[in-house]
């Protein structure tokens, strides 16, 4: 029953409308039905008081409006139908109509057409068109609006041949230029690819009799994004479609569940199965369309009849037909439980599509396989993940109908999993898809392609558990392996790779590869030469994966390095203890030019590897910069500061003291650090060189300017950084403490590091920078004065003070 407005005057609508949204027990679709009924009476009884007795004009509600979809927020979207008798008439009712609505806040999109503007505009703009196909009565003159209503559906479905191509062309646009909803941080529940909009269109398809969109799911998922949009609409005050992250948790709580996370998951669950009907829809309009071109030539020239579609088998049970893979007439999918695999398979491997009603017949008769698998459907499995980037399309069809989980349970889990890191793209199940399509490029890279791909396809299947995903995973992924029929040599190899999956690259970029307890540490995690293979395959397939900040020249570099070393030591030689290299003629002729300047002298270097292509340009690594300074107190922090205020990303730096030949008096430290331009061409070394120096006898503050930068670029509303973390790796080297830092990344972190560590007089000898989005881990190696590693004590106290600094 609809809450009647006390009168036809704003304030009675206002009042009733107020009552209607702070009615918890009431959501959902009912209140959005309700307040669409409520709207209707108001703006009926201002259309019965501005015309009286009227004929030949009438009050539509299209849009959203029309649909009876109206959020606490959205706009009012009105046509004022008239049949041009009296003009002045009709212009007086639009005014007695549209101002109180004004006067309200509310938004309003209007127009005042005659039946034949109406359907002339909507002939030349697709969405006043759209808008109609959802055209309402509200008040008037109900035989103009039928009439209406009747023309642009015809001229719709006479049109849609035409129109339906237009529309897709409008989708794809919006999809490019607002990414997909369902892997979004913060996603646009309306525009992005797998919304509101895209619901729409699916219904403008439907309309046009020309192909429907799968049914299953598809209100319910509009439903249930509709619900999200009013609690945002609730929560924020605001008329918005956009999902901020500082907004989640509330409407999370407003919708009764758990946490941001858990209504994430819920949308990008409704977004996935509206982009599904999407893709299904728009190639079946595009499959009817190319028949209805061709069939007519083809019939005058065989004279009439209709042609049987070509059918060509693909593999047991399992044909092409019309461009698609569908099921062979005599296939039996209750009775050939590969079956769901091995269509996948074939059509992967063609780069076709599953026919949506072959997938459902499967799932319909699909059984769970025994355990071990078959040989055959492990095989199907391993076909399946290692045909590219086709695998996406196919894997998607099978989740949508379900045979994914009842094929891999543990799948679930990870299912529409967000993941809040920005350096992800998607989410947790379908990285691990995309890592798969990666891990299928490298499969002659390796000598077990099948183990590859099958790590790829787990390596993060424990992200659904609590704790440390890379431990939930091994003991899944044993269970799993097991299950698909590898034996216990080969479930043991894929347990290693999972639960290492990050050995690699976080060794590579935080630790000393020069320290033999490095290297060591990393052999006996891996154990073998053959998985040393398979895990640096996957360490790239895996970051490829992630997404552009994941991986680059410099990191793939160092990953082939510590490869390189591990594989030594897995051959049987020792690892060489570290010595410091003898210093270079450039290094003598920096520190003494130094000495005899009493200031510091550098040098930039461009340092490249060769390029992938014998025609190619050599990739970039970073820059060398070499920097000599007659030894004293606040080096790395001052060099820290002058790099960030010139904009330099510092990658790895190392700091040490070096002999002067004899007869020289004075000390010097040598600092050889790797750096890249945050923007744009690096600075001059003589601007580097004149800030260093003046940041070294105090009279630059780095810190002030750092501050005044900071303070010139306000920072975006988001989620609020957690707290620095400072830990004592145990037993990471056997010739320093190693001291690593987890903190939120910003310009000057090195310098406030460098100055906090210069406070606890500690020798630092070299540190590896590693950012991965808006997370740092800075590791650093240092000693006492002597040169040994700190004490275990007063290694934590450093710590300890270090995290207490970065807090402030």
């Amino acid at each position: 029953m609809h809450h009647q407005a006390e009168d036809s005057g704003p304030g009675g609508y206002a009042a009733a409308r107020l009552r209607l949204l702070n009615e918890k027990a009431r959501s959902g679709p009912p209140r959005r039905s309700a307040l669409a009924g409520l709207t209707d009476e108001w703006l009926a009884g201002l259309f019965a008081a501005g015309a009286p007795g009227a004929r030949g004009v009438s009050l539509v509600a299209v849009g959203g409006y029309g649909r009876a979809e109206l959020s606490p927020r959205s706009d009012l979207d009105l046509l004022l139908l008239h049949d041009g008798s009296d003009p002045e008439t009709v212009s007086k009712l639009a005014d007695r109509l549209w101002y109180p609505v004004w006067d309200l806040g509310l938004a309003l999109d209007h127009s005042v057409r005659t039946p034949a503007e109406a359907r002339r505009t909507a002939g030349e703009d697709l969405k006043v068109q759209l808008g109609l196909l959802d055209a309402r009565h509200v008040a008037g003159d109900l035989g103009l609006t039928t009439a209406l209503r009747t023309t642009v559906l015809a001229d719709w479905r006479n049109q849609a041949p035409k129109r339906l191509p237009a529309l897709r062309e409008l989708c794809e646009e919006r999809a490019a230029r607002q990414g997909e909803l369902q892997y979004l941080l913060e996603p646009d529940l309306k525009e992005a690819r797998g919304g509101l909009r895209d619901a729409t269109a699916l219904r403008a398809v439907a309309a046009s009799w020309l192909a429907d969109a799968p049914r299953e799911g598809l209100a319910e998922a509009r439903s249930r994004l509709l619900d999200v949009r009013d609690a945002l609409h609730l929560t924020t005050g605001r008329a918005t479609d956009r999902l901020a992250l500082q907004e989640q948790d509330q409407v999370a709580a407003e919708l009764g569940l758990l946490d941001a996370d858990a209504l994430l998951r819920q949308v990008y669950e409704a977004a996935r199965v509206i982009a599904y009907a999407g893709d299904v829809t728009w190639r079946e309009v595009g499959r009817v369309l190319r028949s209805r071109s061709v069939r007519p030539r083809l019939r005058a020239m065989l004279g009439g009849g209709k042609p049987a579609p070509e059918r060509s088998p693909l593999a047991e049970g399992v044909v092409e037909q019309d461009g698609e893979v569908v099921l062979a007439r005599a296939a039996r999918p209750d009775r050939d439980p590969v079956l769901p695999l091995r269509a996948a398979a074939a059509a992967a491997q063609a780069g076709l599509s599953l026919n949506l009603h072959a997938v459902r017949r499967m799932a319909a008769g699909a059984r769970a396989l025994p355990s071990p698998w078959p040989a055959e459907a492990r095989q199907q499995l391993l076909t399946l993940l290692g045909s590219g980037r086709p695998t996406v399309d196919v894997w998607e069809a099978l989740e949508a109908e379900g045979l994914i989980s009842l094929l891999l349970p543990d799948w679930d889990r990870v299912r529409c999993r967000p993941q809040r890191n920005a350096v992800h793209l998607w989410t947790v199940d379908r990285h691990l898809i995309e890592t798969a399509v990666r891990a299928s490029a490298f499969t002659r890279r390796v000598s077990r392609p099948d183990l590859l791909l099958i790590a790829a396809l787990l390596h993060d299947i424990g992200k659904g558990w609590p704790g440390d995903h890379s431990v939930a995973g091994e003991v899944i992924a044993r269970d799993v392996a097991a299950r698909i029929g590898f034996d216990a040599d080969d479930v043991t190899v894929i347990a290693t790779l999972v639960r290492h999956h990050l050995l690699l690259v976080e060794t590579a970029t935080r630790r000393d590869l020069d320290d033999p307890a490095t290297v060591r540490s990393v052999a006996e995690a891996v154990g073998s030469p053959g998985t040393l293979e398979l895990l640096h395959a996957l360490t790239e397939a895996d970051a490829l994966a992630t997404g552009p900040a994941a991986w680059s020249s410099w990191r793939a570099s160092l990953v082939a390095d510590l490869v390189k070393r591990v594989a030594a030591v897995l051959a049987g030689q020792a690892p060489s203890a570290p010595e410091e290299a003898a210093p270079t003629a450039q290094h003598e002729r920096l520190a003494l030019e130094a000495v005899a300047t009493g200031a510091p002298v550098l040098s930039l270097r461009a340092q490249t590897e060769p390029p992938a292509e014998p025609s190619g340009d050599p990739e970039p690594l970073g820059v060398e910069l070499l920097i000599a300074v007659p030894d004293q107190a606040g080096v790395l922090p001052a060099v820290a500061g002058v790099l960030a205020m010139h904009r330099l990303t510092v990658r790895t730096a190392e700091l040490r003291s070096l002999d002067l030949p004899d007869g020289v008096d004075g000390s010097v430290l040598l600092l050889d650090w790797r750096v890249a331009a945050e923007y744009g061409s690096l600075p001059q070394a003589a601007r580097l060189r004149a800030d260093l120096v003046r940041a070294l006898d105090g009279s630059l503050d780095i810190a002030g300017r750092l501050a005044e930068r900071d303070a010139a670029y306000p920072r975006r509303r988001g989620v609020v950084a957690p707290p620095p973390r400072v830990t004592v790796a145990p037993a990471a080297s056997r010739h320093a403490t190693v001291i690593e830092v987890r903190a939120q990344d910003a310009p000057g972190l090195l310098f406030r590091i460098g100055r906090a560590l210069e406070d606890t007089a500690v020798r630092v000898r070299s540190a590896h920078v590693s950012t991965l989005g808006a997370n740092a881990v800075d590791v650093f190696y240092v000693t006492q004065e002597q040169g040994v590693p700190l004490p275990g004590e007063e290694a934590v106290a450093v710590a300890g003070k270090l995290e207490e600094a970065l807090r402030v």
